[in-house]
């Protein structure tokens, strides 16, 4: 071996005898530490204090500094724990931790007066530093000294302004102490400095300010928001934070006056007038998203906007129509006709797919033409071009229209066909549980099985819970030793009720419960009658046939859904709101797992007159 390799593996064996040397030494004083803690843990004071004494002699770190103090001022012995940290300022020289503690241990003793002092010399010493003042308020946060914290930031607020202006440390020590004015008026003054922080604002405040919150919370911020609107009228971000709050609270009306007044301003706010709009039609407040895209309509074919506005305008009629479950014929008329003039107007073309396909779907599931809506589908399949995807979701359309019409081969040829195209994309989950339904409708119930436990897993939590509603309606009423006839049946009412032929549904139903009255399958006909009878808007049968879930079957699988749509009845449209409290609250007390319960929740405190 060379000299100099010699001379490398001395050195190495040198620094690791060194270093299992250290180990040794720093694993007997853990161990002391550990025994110290152990006694402070058991409230043995006497004992901690004489451990970390010694160890605090000879080694004053934090973790021995720490637990010597605190077994002092366990046991009352201000004086040692004033004479120690006194001693320590002296050698050390200044820290702020060590003026903080010295403090305390006077707060601690019942000196309010003299901690106080100490605490402001604390502040008082502070340098124009960012990293020295988050530290100071953090060493008084931790003491739970919130005022001190809150002076603190003031003081380097004071001192940096214009440079770091400390407004989200303020605006947290604000909300820690419950000064929600303030807590808010550092938010906004943040938005003031700089507008890049408006979304951050926006997010701490949703957080801080949410729908569990205190309404009057709200109410502060918006008060706040008008007067920073009216103090700093070129400051547009004030405006779109009080947008914001408006859309929090779902007021869309009020949300597109504000955004409207942006608008006639600036002139640029199309995007957001669109979103908001569309944001509006989601919570099904169809009268502010229609004066939103009346208003962008207006503007003329020069907007960007103005096709997709007048689209869209269609999808709110659609909308507003067909979930309102009040429409009549004439209002059917009128959407038909809104969407044949705007597809006359734009051309059959892949613009317009979108619009052939709602149009579709109007022809065979409302107006019961169901010839006109193969037509339309198969015209917008068959477009030039075009979105691939939506083009796929139209074959799914017409598979639906074709089941509707009792072609349920050709239907099962168009959902293999998407199935097959998009089998890693959620439209192709969606068509392979169209073709297990189908398999369902036939009484292929095994086939339908394998299709659907295979959808369990699926990346849609929609498709999923649907999978799994209709394995378990298999599972539970058939089996191995079950009889077929049943199943049979009820799946071709199901069939019957999807293709609008509600009274042979209804007769197959009863042809059930006359041959086998003591058929598991019992609730769920109930509950398919139900679903019959309310598109029919006969709610007094509906109110009868889900009674008879909630009494007769109260603890089967449907018991949940039929207190929650009990309630719904007569909340909404039986108009017996003690009624639909009563079912709420039942649901909420017996069936905490259910996927209804947040809901119910909600509207029994809203009905209870809870502010949300």
């Amino acid at each position: 071996m060379k000299k100099e390799n010699r001379n490398c593996v001395v050195i190495v064996l040198f620094f690791l005898l060194q270093l299992a040397m250290g180990s040794t030494v720093s694993a007997q004083i853990s161990e002391q530490q550990k025994l110290g803690i152990q006694y402070f843990e058991k409230a043995e004071y006497d004992k901690s204090k004489e451990v970390f004494e010694k160890l605090f002699s000879k080694n004053p770190d934090e973790i021995n500094y720490n637990y010597y103090i605190n077994s002092l001022l366990e046991l009352k012995e201000y004086k040692t724990a004033e004479k120690t940290i006194r001693k320590l300022l002296k050698k050390q020289g200044y820290s702020s931790q060590l003026q903080v503690d010295l403090g305390s241990v006077f707060l601690k003793s019942g000196d309010e007066k003299t901690a106080f002092q100490e605490f402001e010399k604390a502040i008082d010493k502070l340098s124009p530093n960012q990293s020295d003042v988050i530290q100071l308020a953090g060493i008084f946060q931790q003491k739970n000294l919130i005022d001190f914290t809150i002076k603190t930031y003031l003081k380097g607020q004071s001192m940096l302004r214009g440079i770091y202006p400390f407004y989200f440390e303020l605006a947290e020590a604000y909300n820690g102490k419950g000064d929600i004015a303030n807590m808010i008026d550092q938010y906004l003054e943040s938005i003031n400095f700089n507008s890049i922080y408006l979304v951050q604002v926006q997010n701490a405040l949703q957080t801080n300010l949410g729908e569990e919150n205190n309404t009057e919370n709200k109410k502060l911020l918006r008060q706040q928001l008008l007067k920073k609107i009216q103090a700093n009228p070129d400051k547009v971000e004030f405006t779109e934070m009080l947008v914001w709050l408006l859309v929090q609270d779902k007021n869309f009306e009020s949300a597109f006056d504000q955004q409207k007044a942006l608008d006639k301003r600036l002139n640029n706010q199309s995007a957001k007038m669109v979103n908001l709009a569309q944001l509006a039609n989601s919570n099904e407040d169809y009268s502010a998203a229609t004066k939103i895209y009346d208003y962008e309509i207006a503007k003329g074919k020069d907007n960007p906007y103005f096709y997709l506005c007048r689209q869209e305008l269609v999808n709110v009629l659609y909308a507003k129509i067909t979930k309102s479950a009040n429409y009549n014929s004439s209002e059917l008329e009128q959407l038909k006709f809104a969407y044949l003039n705007l597809i006359e107007e734009q051309g059959k073309n892949s613009s317009t797919l979108n619009l052939m396909k709602g149009l579709g779907h109007l022809y065979a599931f409302y107006l019961n033409d169901v010839d006109k809506a193969i037509e339309q589908l198969n015209e917008a399949i068959n477009i030039p071009g075009g979105d691939a995807k939506l083009k796929a979701e139209c074959k799914l359309e017409l598979g639906d229209v074709l089941i509707f019409s009792g072609d349920v081969w050709e239907a099962s040829l168009l959902y293999s066909q998407v199935e097959k195209l998009y089998k890693q994309d959620v439209l192709g989950q969606e068509a392979k549980f169209k073709n297990a339904k189908l398999s369902y409708y036939k009484g292929d119930f095994f086939w339908a099985q394998g299709q659907l436990s295979v959808l369990k897993a699926a990346t849609s939590k929609l498709i999923a819970n649907d999978a799994l509603e209709l394995s378990l309606l298999i599972t539970e009423n058939f089996g191995i030793d079950s009889l077929l006839e049943p199943m049979q049946i009820f799946s071709r009412a199901d069939l019957l009720e999807y293709q609008n032929k509600d009274s042979l549904a209804i007769l197959a139903l009863d042809s059930i419960v006359k041959a086998y009255p003591f058929h598991s399958l019992n609730d769920d006909i109930l509950f398919k009658k139900y679903k019959i009878r309310f598109k029919q808007k006969r709610y007094l049968e509906c109110e009868e046939l889900l009674g008879l879930i909630v009494t007769k079957y109260n603890d089967d699988i449907l018991a949940d859904d039929a207190n929650f749509y009990l309630g719904e009845l007569y909340h909404y449209k039986l108009n017996d709101l003690e009624k639909a409290k009563k079912y709420y609250s039942q649901l909420i007390e017996n069936f905490p797992g259910s996927s209804y319960t947040v809901e119910a929740r909600k509207r029994f405190r809203k009905l209870r007159g809870d502010n949300l």
